[in-house]
């Protein structure tokens, strides 16, 4: 099929300022909505993390992929060992290796690989060929097929032996369903869990979740590649573009990838990852979306424990796609989270942090006491992120007092001066 009828990201035409006409009223509404919500989550935590380490890996049609690890305290790493595995050793504890998603980097892992770090883990991540600081292919390197290799040759090099939990969001999850294709033997015997966040193993359109995802999509399959194409070969103008329309376009970054107030330095953060990737690179992978469909792929995955993890709200991967792959893993643990768009690492990272730790802690148990994941029994829950929920009501409440104080106030007017002084 032609890469112009392929059903991809509404975002990608929205961000790009296709849709600038028909979205200026609205961004100016939803902003005046939550510009105070917004600005009133930010906290002085920095979103960037220095790794311990960082390598290059070589594939062998001479990409240069970029990926940093974390490394836990030792004695953190020994506390999870005596709670998790079988001799207590800190070497005996899965490696958790995150892949993330079409259009971002590594970056936007910095929360999950905080919290995973501090709970004893080592921590690889990874930036996909022609995304963040990794090196670009020719344009027909750029399909999912490629990607599992590439995942493959980082495991390789970077966590050579041992047990893994493979984490993957979008794209990144399509990355793990390629690598259970092509190395059968390495999953099975190596992976011992799973995390699929906001992803989907195919046999559904994608960016089907709403009006503004189906309106980007139509744009794209109309102009999509050809509106691509020809920013990608006029940087200067894009450059220009974005500046001029830098509200416009974190309004789109919001609605897309967000279904709740998030602070502006997270919407500006995504933002760059989204917009920072090379349009000709963007414009390139569109056709790797075309008829995607790995569900065969999840019966390698039934040995492992499974964690999938989606928002309710998702209008690029919506929840249907998540329950495909709970068909398709017994055993697999389902959580929907109410108000939660598609980058769920950066809108719930709290939430996520908690259910990828227990993921990782599960998968080394289990590991540990052999026990037969696919024959327990599957669970699904909807969640709500309680504490960021309550946070919320508590900065509306004290700015409507702040209001009502204000409206209250009486303004006394100045004692006149007396003449001559």
């Amino acid at each position: 099929m032609s890469p112009r009828r392929n059903p991809v990201l509404g975002i990608a035409a929205a961000s790009l300022g296709v849709a600038a006409g028909v979205a200026a009223g609205i961004a100016a509404d939803r902003a005046g909505k939550h510009r105070a919500a917004m600005e009133a989550l930010e906290t002085p935590e920095l979103l960037d993390i220095t790794p311990d380490e960082e390598h290059v890996v070589l594939t062998d049609d001479g990409v240069t992929l970029h990926a940093e690890v974390d490394l836990p305290d030792p004695e953190t790493a020994r506390v999870a060992a005596r709670g998790a595995t079988r001799h207590g050793r800190a070497e005996e504890l899965p490696t958790v290796v995150l892949t993330h998603g079409y259009c971002l980097s590594l970056r936007c892992w910095v929360y999950q690989r905080r919290a995973l770090k501090a709970a004893g883990y080592r921590v690889v991540s990874w930036d996909q060929r022609g995304h963040g600081r990794s090196g670009r292919g020719d344009r027909e390197s750029y399909t999912i097929e490629r990607l599992g290799e590439d995942l493959h040759q980082v495991l390789t090099e970077l966590v050579p032996d041992g047990d893994i939990v493979l984490v993957g969001h979008s794209m990144g999850g399509m990355t793990m369903l390629a690598l259970g294709e092509q190395q059968r033997e390495l999953v099975e015997k190596r992976v011992v869990g799973a995390g699929f966040i906001a992803t989907s193993a195919g046999g559904l359109m994608l960016a089907n979740g709403g009006r503004m995802a189906t309106f980007g999509r139509l744009l794209l399959e109309r102009l999509g590649p050809g509106v691509l194409a020809s920013l990608a070969s006029r940087p200067e103008l894009f450059s220009r573009m974005r500046r001029v329309t830098r509200d416009l376009e974190h309004f789109m970054v919001e609605q897309n990838s967000f279904a709740s107030p998030v602070p502006r330095s997270v919407v500006r953060y995504t933002a760059d990852m989204l917009l920072g990737t090379p349009l000709d690179v963007v414009n390139d992978y569109l056709r790797t979306f075309d008829g995607f469909d790995k569900r065969p792929a999840l019966s390698e995955f039934r040995h492992a424990v499974v964690l999938v993890f989606n928002g309710r709200e998702d209008i690029l991967t919506p929840p249907a796609h998540s329950e495909l792959i709970v068909e398709g893993i017994p055993g697999a643990e389902h959580i929907v989270v109410n108000d939660a768009g598609h980058v769920i690492m950066l809108e719930h990272p709290d939430l996520l942090d908690a259910h990828l730790v227990q993921l990782v802690d599960q998968s080394a148990r289990a590991r540990a006491e052999q026990v037969d994941v696919a024959k327990q029994p599957r669970v699904r829950r909807i969640v709500t992120d309680v504490a960021k929920n309550r946070r919320l009501k508590r900065l509306e409440k004290e700015a409507a007092e702040l209001a009502r104080s204000r409206r209250g106030r009486t303004i006394r007017p100045r004692p006149a001066r007396p003449k001559g002084a």
